[in-house]
């Protein structure tokens, strides 16, 4: 009697143990006006820890340089940088195990790319691909939602529509 006690206790607690496994509600996915692409999310089943959470994508973003009157005024003066972004940050979870936050990262540096005198360097366009979102406490991972992509100034030629 005490042995089937005993293994209906395990199996129970087994049980309980699968259902707060780590998992993700929601992770929603857009680009700010700074072009940075930004995610937010909701998970449960985190316990009481402190959760790393990473942001990780492919960035791609036209750079090109106005003048004062809001031109482009040449085709060379524009450049397009691609690069892998990132953001890390830890969030305490609530009471309940859960745990709600946002992540932004990105866009790609524009590297050395520098406009002329007399004209300003702005972000025309910005696209991000391969967007995953990874609880790196508890090995879980979600592929968000949402647009990953976001056209300032247009640029023929250069940026998606």
């Amino acid at each position: 009697m005490k042995k089937t006690l005993l293994i209906a206790a395990m199996l129970t607690f087994g049980a309980g143990q699968a259902l707060a496994a780590a998992h993700f509600f929601s992770a929603d996915a857009s680009v700010n006006s700074n072009g940075a692409l930004v995610v937010s999310f909701d998970e449960a089943g985190v316990g009481n820890a402190t959760v790393l959470e990473s942001l990780t994508a492919q960035g791609t973003a036209v750079y090109a340089c106005i003048n004062h009157g809001g031109k482009n005024p040449s085709a060379s003066n524009k450049t397009t940088v691609t690069g892998a972004v990132r953001a890390d940050d830890t969030f305490p979870a609530t009471k309940n195990g859960r745990v709600r936050g946002s992540l932004a990262a990105g866009p790609p540096d524009e590297g050395n790319f520098a406009c002329p005198s007399g004209q300003d360097l702005i972000i025309a366009c910005v696209r991000y691909t391969d967007v995953l979102l990874t609880d790196l406490t508890n090995g879980v991972s979600i592929v968000p939602t949402g647009t990953f992509s976001r056209n300032f100034f247009s640029i023929p030629g250069s940026c998606p529509n």
